[in-house]
C-alpha cells in the first residue's frame, strides 16, 4: 500500500498522518507540548524538540500500519519561528514563535525608522509587526550577543525537520516572505542589502515552494526514523497555508479559518491581482504556498488558547462548557470580551493589548463567560474579514478547518457574528494531513496526480442565523469602541506586566 506520511509541528502539540493513495487516513498520532514563557510577551521553545517529536511520530505511524510503503514526506509547522543554528546545526538559543512573542518592539521601530515605511511595503508587502522575522533575529544580535556570534543558519520547523531528514538547506518562499522586511516580495529573493544589514553571517537558506522535493532521507534520518533511506521529502510551509492545501482553500477567491490555538486567515489571489492592490498596514501581504499566489493574511493571538485557559480556570471539561454556553445564547447575557489575551495581531497589530470582560455581574455563570469568549473570537474575525475586504479582497467562498471545528456551536456563533456561511471538509485534522496530500503530489506518477477535491470534500455547510444580524451588528460597534476606549488603561497595565516580569539581575547572556 502506497502511502505518504505527513507530520506538522504545532503551538500546543505536533501532529503526525499516514495516508493512502486515496486520501484515507490509515494511522494518526500526535505529542503534546507546550510553549515557554520566561517573560511576559516572551515565547519560545527548543528547537530540538521538533525533531524529538518527529522521530517518535514517524516510529508510531509506521508501526501502526506494518503494509504501508512510505512514498513521500510531507513537512509542516507553526511559523513565522526563528530557530537559528550554530555550522554544526546546533541551536545557539531557544526558537523564537511567531506574532504571539512581542519581544522585538523595539527592533520593529528602529527597523522601520532606519528603511521607512514606503520602502520595508514594497520590498515585503507588509509593515513591520511582532509576526516580522527580521526583526527578531536583529533583538538575538542586539539582546543575546553571544549567541548571535554563534548563529549560522535560519530555520523554521518544517525546514529544520528537512534539514534533518535530507541534509537540505531550504526554505519555502511563503516562510521567507515573512522574515521580513528580508526578502523581496516581488522579486521572489532575498533581499540582499538588508539580509547583509541585519543578517550579518547567517548563510541565506536556498528558496524553493511548498511542494517541492527538497531532497531525499539520508541513511542516518532513515536508521532514526525507520523512513527508508532515499525517501522524497517536500520542502514545506507554515502550518496555517498546509491547511488551506488539506481544505482545497488556496484558489483565488478562498478564505481559509484557521480554528486552533490561534486564529489565522488566508485569503489568496493572483499575484498579479495582489499587486499593490491587496496591502494594508493592518494585515500581512505575503508570498502564497504555490508559484504565482499572494496572500493577504490575519491572525489572532488567542482563540483555542483562551477557551483552555476558561477549562482551566472553571475546573470543568469543554462539553459541560459549551452546553453552558449554548444555554446562556447569543449576547452571552449582557457580556463583552475583547479576547486580546496575549497582545493582539491583526488587524489592531497591538502587543500591548490586552484582554478585558466587560458588564460583568454577580449573577453571570461560567456559561456566559465562555460564550462571551466565543464571540469574541468570533468578533475578532469579523474585523479581519471587514479590514480585508476595505483593503479590496474578493472574498468569495471561506473554508473552515482545525480541531476547533469539531465544536459545531463555535462555527455557528463564527458564521452568526460575522454573517459568513463557512463549508467544513471532511477531514479537518489540519496541516499534517495538508502535508501528505502534498507529498503525494511531489511523488505522483504524471497524470495521476491526486485532487484534495476528492480526498477530502466538504461535509457541511454552516449557515449564519439572519434573526441574530441586528444584535450581532450593535455587538461588533461596541466591540471595536471598547478597544479604543480601554486601549490607554490596558497600556499601562502592560507596562507594569513587564516591569513584573524582568528579572532583577541580569541573565548571564546579557550581563
Amino acid at each position: 500500500m502506497r502511502c505518504t506520511l505527513g507530520v506538522d509541528m504545532g503551538t500546543s502539540s505536533s501532529k503526525g498522518v499516514l495516508v493512502d493513495a486515496d486520501g484515507v487516513i490509515v494511522a494518526s498520532a500526535t505529542r503534546a507540548h507546550e510553549v515557554d514563557r520566561p517573560r511576559s510577551g516572551w515565547v519560545e521553545m527548543d528547537g530540538r524538540v521538533w525533531w524529538e517529536e518527529f522521530v517518535s511520530i514517524a516510529r508510531e505511524l509506521i508501526a501502526a500500519e506494518p503494509t504501508a510503503q512510505v512514498v513521500g514526506v510531507g513537512v509542516s509547522g507553526m511559523g513565522p519561528c526563528i530557530l537559528l543554528t550554530d555550522e554544526a546545526d546546533e541551536p545557539v538559543r531557544p526558537a523564537i514563535l511567531y506574532g504571539v512573542d512581542t519581544r522585538a518592539t523595539a527592533q520593529i521601530a528602529r527597523m522601520t525608522a532606519d528603511l521607512g515605511v514606503d520602502d520595508i511595503t514594497r520590498v515585503g508587502g507588509s509593515t513591520l509587526t511582532s509576526q516580522a522575522g527580521g526583526p527578531k533575529i536583529a533583538w538575538v544580535a542586539e539582546e543575546e550577543p553571544r549567541a548571535w556570534d554563534r548563529a549560522r543558519r535560519l530555520f523554521m520547523p518544517a525546514s529544520w525537520l528537512a534539514r534533518r531528514l535530507t541534509g537540505a538547506y531550504v526554505l519555502d518562499h511563503q516562510s521567507a516572505s515573512q522574515v521580513s522586511p528580508l526578502y523581496d516580495i516581488e522579486r521572489e529573493q532575498w533581499h540582499d542589502p538588508w539580509w547583509q544589514r541585519y543578517a550579518g553571517d547567517i548563510a541565506q537558506p536556498a528558496l524553493g515552494w511548498a511542494g517541492d522535493i527538497a531532497g531525499r532521507v539520508t541513511a542516518d534520518a532513515a536508521s532514526a526514523t525507520g523512513i527508508p533511506a532515499g525517501t522524497p521529502v517536500i520542502v514545506g510551509t507554515i502550518d496555517a497555508w498546509t491547511e488551506a492545501v488539506s481544505v482545497g482553500a488556496h484558489e483565488a477567491g478562498d478564505l481559509m479559518l484557521m480554528y486552533g490555538t490561534t486564529m489565522f486567515m488566508i485569503h489568496t489571489n493572483s499575484a498579479d491581482a495582489s499587486a499593490g492592490a491587496l496591502r494594508t498596514p493592518s494585515m500581512w501581504t505575503t508570498a502564497g504556498a504555490f508559484a504565482g499566489t499572494r496572500n493577504l493574511a490575519g491572525g489572532l493571538s488567542t482563540s483555542g488558547a483562551l477557551t483552555a485557559w476558561l477549562r482551566d480556570l472553571t475546573d470543568a471539561d469543554y462539553p459541560e462548557l459549551l452546553a453552558d454556553a449554548a444555554t446562556s445564547g447569543p449576547g452571552a447575557r449582557g457580556l463583552l470580551m475583547l479576547p486580546y489575551f496575549a497582545g493582539e495581531r491583526t488587524p489592531i497589530q497591538d502587543p500591548d493589548a490586552r484582554g478585558v470582560i466587560a458588564g460583568l455581574t454577580l449573577a453571570h455563570t461560567r456559561g456566559d463567560l465562555y460564550r462571551a469568549a466565543l464571540e469574541a473570537t468570533a468578533l475578532a474575525v469579523r474585523h479581519n474579514v471587514e479590514t480585508m475586504r476595505a483593503a479590496g479582497a474578493d472574498i468569495r467562498r471561506i473554508v473552515a478547518v482545525g480541531g476547533g471545528t469539531q465544536g459545531q456551536l463555535w462555527l455557528q456563533v463564527v458564521s452568526d457574528v460575522t454573517g459568513l456561511v463557512q463549508e467544513v471538509p471532511a477531514t479537518t485534522i489540519g496541516a499534517s494531513y495538508g502535508a501528505s496530500f502534498l507529498a503525494a503530489t511531489a511523488t505522483a506518477h504524471t497524470g495521476g496526480e491526486p485532487r484534495i477535491a476528492e480526498w477530502n470534500p466538504v461535509a457541511q455547510t454552516v449557515t449564519p442565523d439572519p434573526t441574530l444580524r441586528t444584535l450581532y451588528d450593535a455587538l461588533f460597534d461596541r466591540y471595536v469602541r471598547l478597544y479604543e476606549a480601554s486601549r490607554d488603561v490596558v497600556h499601562e497595565l502592560a507596562d507594569d506586566q513587564r516591569r513584573a516580569s524582568t528579572p532583577t539581575t541580569p541573565t548571564p547572556e546579557a550581563s
